[in-house]
């Protein structure tokens, strides 16, 4: 145990060892948290003593680097306006030198422009009497023009006229045909419509009915017409189609065209046509005549009102070749020999029956242009002068066929006809 004595009161008290550690701690923490707060409180002077310092010198600094650059500054402003004089002095010898060569410029330029406003004023003079010379020719063209525009439109209006007069006379045929088939079939009308003309047209033309049957079928007419010495000009196989004979199946005109084809060459005619009434509102139909030939050899689709005009075109075309026809029956009934001859022939038949076709075709056209506006009219036009040019064509071969060249390098031939006209 250790004896203390407390200053204050004076007297004495035992602690023990534990107890005399502790107030000894006591004492110590008690020293050193004031000696740490005396340090604490220096160390607080030492620094706002080494900022004010750090202040005080980055003051100077600064008022040193300001002097620095303000001296920097005036000798640079200094400087620029020496170089500014001078600028100045040198711009003012520019100005002084380029007014002076304005000066001479403005002569130069007053001339050139003196020159330049005279050759304008000679320019303009000669325009104006061109623009005034182009002004008549201007009027004389519109003059011309219209008088040509007025005469082609009044011959368009004539055009018109007469296309206008045309499709009433055939929308009349068409309603009064269609109106006479309900009264009767289609095979008398084609027989009443040939009869008409039968005593003035077709003196010599055999058409009647059909009344073969022994091959298995049989077409509604034959038509066949031979020159006086019997040779035959045309044939020609048809078979009449009516709308109303066919309401139940309403068959079609291509339905037709195997069996009509397989009686043509059965009866031996050389052409075969179709009168049909069948798909009415078939535009193909109802432009003309109808070569399908491309189909079957010979053959064509037509509407009732086209019914002689078929006749009438393939029998004139035949009568083209009717001499021909004739020269080679007698050749070849005297045992002629025919080396080459036929082929010329057929040669000559090719030729002719090309340039049909493509007559055919453009009368096609021309049926055609009916049914168009104006600006066909122009088409349909090239078209009949194209037609009528190729028949121009198969008229002049069947001129330049003559005996001399049917039998030039053939000597047999030759020596043939020779016999001939020595014989008569």
């Amino acid at each position: 145990m250790n004896e203390i004595i407390c200053p204050n009161c004076k007297k004495a008290f035992k602690v023990d060892e534990a107890g005399f550690a502790d107030i000894l701690k006591q004492v110590r923490d008690h020293q050193f948290e004031e000696e740490l707060q005396n340090r604490l409180h220096l160390a607080e002077k030492d620094k706002e003593s080494a900022v004010k310092l750090a202040e005080a010198n980055l003051r100077n600094s600064l008022q040193e680097q300001i002097a620095k650059k303000d001296q920097e500054l005036a000798a640079l402003k200094s400087q620029n306006e020496i170089a500014l004089a001078e600028k100045l002095n040198r711009k003012d010898a520019e100005i002084t030198q380029l007014k002076a060569k304005m000066e001479s410029v403005d002569v130069e330029k007053k001339l050139a422009i003196n020159e330049a406003v005279q050759k304008i004023e000679r320019e303009r003079d000669t325009l104006a009497h061109e623009v005034k010379t182009k002004e008549l020719e201007k009027q004389n063209l519109e003059n011309s023009l219209k008088q040509q525009f007025s005469t082609e439109l009044q011959g368009k209006e004539a055009i018109i006229k007469f296309k206008d007069e045309e499709l009433a006379r055939v929308k009349d045929m068409k309603l009064k045909l269609s109106t006479k088939m309900l009264g009767e079939s289609l095979e008398q009308h084609c027989e009443t419509e040939f009869n008409k003309l039968r005593a003035t047209g077709f003196q010599k033309a055999y058409f009647e009915k059909d009344n073969d049957s022994r091959s298995g079928s049989k077409g509604d007419y034959i038509y066949r017409e031979s020159d006086d010495a019997g040779n035959e000009i045309i044939s020609i196989m048809f078979e009449m189609k009516n709308e109303c004979d066919e309401t139940a199946t309403k068959k079609k005109n291509e339905d037709f065209l195997r069996e009509l084809d397989k009686d043509r060459r059965e009866k031996k005619c050389e052409y075969a046509v179709l009168v049909s009434c069948l798909e009415a509102e078939s535009d193909f139909y109802n432009s003309g005549i109808v070569d399908v030939s491309y189909k079957y050899p010979k053959m064509y689709v037509v509407r009732p009102q086209f019914f002689i005009p078929i006749i009438t075109l393939l029998r004139n075309a035949a009568m083209n070749s009717i001499q021909y026809k004739a020269e080679l029956a007698l050749v070849r009934s005297q045992n002629i020999d025919i080396t080459n001859f036929e082929e010329k022939i057929q040669k000559f038949k090719d030729g002719f029956a090309r340039n049909y076709d493509l007559a055919s075709r453009k009368f096609k056209d021309a049926i055609d242009g009916i049914d168009k506006t104006i600006r066909e009219l122009q088409k349909t036009k090239e078209a009949l002068l194209s037609s009528e040019n190729n028949l121009r064509l198969a008229n002049e071969k069947t001129e330049d066929l003559t005996i001399k060249k049917l039998t030039y390098n053939n000597p047999t031939m030759k020596a043939k006809f020779g016999e001939v006209s020595s014989g008569e």
